[in-house]
């Protein structure tokens, strides 16, 4: 399984790439995967610092993507915001992170590690605590989500 994150300067040149080269970069590529899957995010907040998408001084990215109980929507992004957030900034090893939004109430919460060693070190009993303090299971109706090691050779 491949993960591809790409970052838009806007979305005039999103939708310009859309338009204009898209389909015959993918038709290039026809037959080398299989079951690709495609969402856009808007980006609402970053996670710990201004975010960069530079993956040069990461190892890792913790990507989890959450499907929201439409009238938890708003309860779900302020515990992101006052609970989660501070608590993965305070981790030692975590570099940045993004929050984004897309349509139907999906979220993605995108943190880049220095390590899997120092991203387990946040993941152990803190996570459980946290949940039940952000009222998770109220919020969240599905979340799936994967620890991406990344491939140098693959960042452009």
């Amino acid at each position: 399984m491949a993960h591809i994150f790409s970052f838009w300067e806007s979305r005039s040149f999103y939708d310009s790439f859309m338009a204009r080269s898209h389909d015959r970069l993918a038709s290039a590529q026809s037959g080398t995967f299989k079951d690709a899957q495609v969402k856009l995010f808007d980006y609402r907040f970053d996670v710990k610092t201004g975010f960069e998408p530079r993956f040069t001084d990461a190892d890792l990215v913790r990507v989890a993507h959450c499907r929201v109980h439409e009238e938890r929507a708003e309860h779900f992004t302020l515990m992101q915001e006052k609970v989660w957030n501070p608590a993965m900034a305070g981790s030692p090893g975590m570099i940045r992170g993004l929050f984004g939004e897309a349509p139907g109430h999906e979220f993605l919460v995108l943190s880049m590690w220095q390590s899997a060693a120092e991203h387990g070190k946040y993941r152990t009993e803190r996570v459980e605590r946290l949940a039940l303090r952000a009222q998770i299971e109220a919020d969240v109706a599905s979340l799936t989500g994967d620890i991406v090691e990344l491939e140098p050779t693959w960042t452009v």
